[in-house]
């Protein structure tokens, strides 16, 4: 129903609405979801937020102009494993 129409104008038998269609498809189950829920317990890596990488800034000059680029490395705690099983604390 439009906004602009009168409300005892609206007839169900124009309306296209089917429940039983829906948009969703089946989601496949991602082996390495950081971030999904599991029955094992795990712990997202401290440093890196489960990144993977920390941060390494650089001095480059680009087209001549100094400047720090931050190409990043790998996470020196979890090895750019993201998460660790179990749960462990920070320290």
């Amino acid at each position: 129903m439009e906004p602009h129409e009168d409300p005892e104008d609206f007839d169900p038998e124009d309306d296209d609405f089917d429940p039983e269609e829906d948009d969703f498809e089946d989601e496949e189950e991602d082996e390495d979801d950081l971030f999904g829920v599991t029955s094992d317990a795990r712990t997202i890596c401290h440093l890196c937020g489960g990144a993977g990488f920390v941060a390494h800034p650089t001095s480059a000059v680009i087209g001549g102009v100094p400047r720090t680029v931050d190409n990043g490395r790998e996470c020196p705690h979890c090895h750019a494993a993201r998460k660790f099983p179990g749960l462990v604390p920070p320290l």
